[in-house]
């Protein structure tokens, strides 16, 4: 799976571009896509030409929330297997939460650790988010500087101690200093004064789970984040959104010039309340899976924009903390792998085109994150690719999963879209489930 020194001509009769998908045939030289071209383009002398036949060519994906947990909780999941699995997925690039790693990205030191660890180790790009936590605002503009995309908070408990949550002065506090260097800050958007007034119930009933991490508490808190964004003119995305009833306000404060943007996960457009087992925790995550009404809701946002992205929340955990009890297991999805097949299958059945899934799950969490060179086939970019075969199906083996822990919601599950194979800068790295040695690159923002 070397990568080819001279010209390379990559064709396919469905290249999905920013101008719509079409037989083309797109020149790569040096890594970077020099040129897309008509299909029957006559190829350079020496060019090495890969035909895909009907098979289609995908921006590569772009996944900005992953909890890699390396180091420090690399039983968990860790760079080495997480971005395998993303790159057997189609996902060419992935950013890492700052959380639940040890220690965590709240300092230029921490940065560096988690650096050097990941070095080695990255099958895809790679580059970091960093952390807002109570007791680090000097250190916001040195991470920055230092390259991070942008800053994770928690309004309402993380989870894990190393990293608390912020109460509304401190979000404030912390989004006037980022808005003051021009930074984005990213919220796990939870109000926890909704959250305590909830019923609290242990045991392996999904309802009861479900009945503990209400809309309201979504709702709340979006609205206290869309109120700050407003006041202090600052940039901010509202992670994983799950409750539907939130849309109507920000598509208002989108209307009226707030600086505000929104993702969604995989589980949350693909999985549905009523499906879920009592004591199948391995659909635990936070904010929760909810009803199937709900979910088409949040298909009619991403429809009409208000919702810009698909991203993972890939956040994986050993199989030991996915006790039956719902109340005390691990809150994570494990999806890496999986996000294209699972969103395709349910895209497809709702009338969507693979046009559509390419700017959800590549083209927009670039430009979320500013990663001009990612997104789009077209000249400039870097020659990232997805091949998939989108009318194949297979069913979902969590042991053939190259995730550390084989804990998924999605086993048993039969899904559209094969990834044939994955190209990173002009190099194949993943075909047919055989990947190459590690090849990606850290990422910095703007660099």
């Amino acid at each position: 799976m070397s990568g080819v020194g001279k010209k390379q001509v990559l064709r396919s009769t469905r290249v999905v571009t920013p101008e719509g998908t079409r037989a083309a045939a797109v020149l790569v030289a040096g890594g970077e896509i020099e040129a897309v071209l008509p299909y029957d383009t006559e190829v350079p002398d020496g060019a090495h030409v890969e035909d895909f036949g009907d098979d289609v060519l995908l921006p590569g994906l772009v996944d900005t929330h992953v909890h890699v947990n390396d180091p420090g909780r690399t039983e968990w999941e860790g760079f080495w297997t997480a971005t395998r699995a993303a790159a057997a997925g189609g996902i060419t690039t992935l950013l890492d939460m700052p959380l639940n790693s040890l220690p965590p990205t709240t300092t230029v030191e921490h940065l560096r650790v988690k650096q050097g660890v990941a070095a080695p180790k990255a099958h895809i790009d790679t580059g970091f988010w960093g952390g807002a936590i109570p007791s680090n605002t000097k250190d916001l503009r040195p991470l920055h500087e230092a390259g991070v995309f942008g800053f994770k908070c928690f309004l309402s408990p993380s989870g894990v101690e190393e990293f608390p949550e912020l109460d509304q002065e401190q979000l404030a506090r912390s989004m006037a200093e980022i808005a003051g260097f021009g930074g984005l800050l990213i919220v796990h958007a939870e109000d926890p004064h909704h959250l305590a007034e909830a019923p609290q119930k242990s045991g392996e009933k999904y309802t009861d789970f479900l009945a503990s991490r209400p809309r309201d508490a979504e709702n709340a808190a979006i609205e206290g984040l869309i109120a700050h964004a407003k006041r202090l003119n600052a940039r901010v995305h509202v992670l994983h959104l799950s409750s539907s009833d939130a849309l109507p306000l920000i598509a208002a404060a989108k209307r009226e010039g707030v600086r505000v943007t929104v993702e969604s996960c995989p589980h949350f457009l693909t999985l549905t309340a009523e499906e879920v087992p009592d004591g199948a925790t391995e659909f635990k995550c936070c904010p929760p899976i909810r009803e199937a009404a709900n979910q088409d809701a949040l298909w009619a946002g991403l429809a009409d924009g208000t919702i810009d992205c698909i991203v993972s929340d890939h956040s994986p955990c050993t199989t030991d903390l996915k006790t039956p009890d719902f109340a005390s297991a691990w809150g994570g999805i494990s999806s890496l792998q999986l996000g294209l097949p699972a969103i395709w299958t349910e895209a497809r059945r709702r009338g969507h085109t693979l046009d559509d899934v390419a700017r959800w799950m590549s083209a927009a969490p670039a430009g979320l994150a500013g990663l001009t060179r990612k997104g789009a086939i077209e000249a400039g970019r870097d020659a990232d690719f997805a091949v998939l075969a989108p009318d194949e199906t297979f069913t979902v083996d969590p042991a053939g999963l190259f995730h550390r822990n084989q804990v998924t919601a999605y086993a048993g599950k039969t899904l559209h879209g094969v990834v044939r194979s994955t190209w990173l800068r002009g190099t194949r790295i993943a075909a047919d489930g055989v990947l190459a040695e590690p090849t990606g690159r850290l990422l910095e923002r703007n660099r």
